[in-house]
């Protein structure tokens, strides 16, 4: 098997809140945003982490990247603890592990022409010389599927898609490894998300790159990711290879997301699930299982309100935390 490239252990990121007279004061609460974390990518391969906003997959994401740092957990890169460089080893580190942001147009710096914004990564990690710079910027273009005469535009003159190419031809200008995908459709038409989709996967096979790749819609990552884990208040609820995950999911809360993704045949009719009420605050999580006030399945019973349901596995590489896995959803 594979040596992982990134392997994330026990990562736990709270946040202190509540607190009593102008920020001042101990902290009535904690907001767990991450509340033990696992998971492991092998080079070459896309795990997926799916869940609802606000469940904890972009902090994930930024801890991985030492844009946030963590309240516990460890993250390994090659072999080597993130967590644990100083900012020489650091900066290294980064110019293999990049990421692709939600938002096309905030994570592009408005006062600068699309040439700059990919001549600077290359400028502070001296990758190519002065005089090849804007070669390489042209070819970068060319590599995301964008005509080299736009490396003289602003990101207001471009598309929403042409700005997530724009985002993309940036993380890979310093030959990374890793990439991080924050929703990076989310924000674009569907009749773009589609293209940029087929260009990610491209770019994966012609690169050999690792992706973590993060959406809310098990729709999106369907053709795209190797392996799902599905995220819920802070926690992975179920993770297994993406044929498997679809072909029979045993967590209530995956069978839901995938109940709303909308069937090719439009003659065929599947029954919508749609769990109870709306997700709780990780400020206030619930006792026992997380998902036990929204839980649709029938033998829901009082063990779920008390206990904690371990993320066990259930067959080789399929994992659910779910008192009952085993059972017909």
């Amino acid at each position: 098997m594979t040596a992982p490239l990134l392997e994330v252990e026990a990562l736990v990121k709270h946040y202190p809140a509540g607190r009593r007279f102008l920020g001042l004061g101990r902290p009535r609460h904690v907001v767990r945003a991450v509340d033990g974390v696992s998971f492991a990518i092998a080079r070459g391969r896309t795990l997926a982490l799916v869940g609802e906003s606000g469940c904890g997959k972009t902090t994930v994401a930024r801890i991985i990247l030492r844009l946030a740092d963590p309240t516990a957990g460890r993250v390994r890169f090659d072999g080597v603890d993130l967590l644990a460089l100083d900012a020489a080893r650091l900066r290294a580190a980064r110019r293999r592990l990049q990421m692709v942001f939600q938002d096309p147009y905030g994570s592009l710096n408005p006062r600068m022409r699309v040439r700059a914004a990919l001549r600077e990564p290359l400028e502070i990690h001296g990758l190519v010389a002065p005089g090849e710079r804007d070669a390489r910027v042209a070819t970068l273009l060319k590599e995301v599927g964008l005509a080299p005469s736009l490396a003289a535009c602003f990101p207001h003159e471009l598309s929403g898609g042409q700005r997530q190419r724009v985002g993309i031809a940036r993380a890979l200008s310093v030959e990374p490894e890793l990439l991080v995908c924050d929703e990076p459709v989310s924000a674009l038409d569907v009749s773009v998300q589609a293209q940029v989709l087929n260009l990610l996967a491209d770019l994966r096979d012609r690169r050999g790159l690792t992706y973590l790749f993060i959406a809310h819609d098990l729709a999106v990552v369907r053709h795209i990711a190797d392996d799902v884990a599905v995220m819920y208040l802070g926690r992975i609820v179920e993770q297994a290879p993406a044929a498997t995950l679809y072909g029979g999911p045993r967590h209530p809360y995956t069978v839901a997301l995938l109940s709303a993704v909308p069937l090719p045949d439009p003659a065929v009719r599947r029954r919508r699930i749609i769990p109870l009420g709306e997700p709780p605050s990780p400020a206030h999580p619930p006792t026992g299982c997380p998902f036990h006030p929204r839980c649709p399945h029938p033998r829901k019973s009082d063990r779920c309100r008390s206990e904690a349901p371990a993320l066990r596995e259930l067959a080789p590489g399929h994992r659910a935390a779910c008192h009952f896995a085993e059972e017909p959803m």
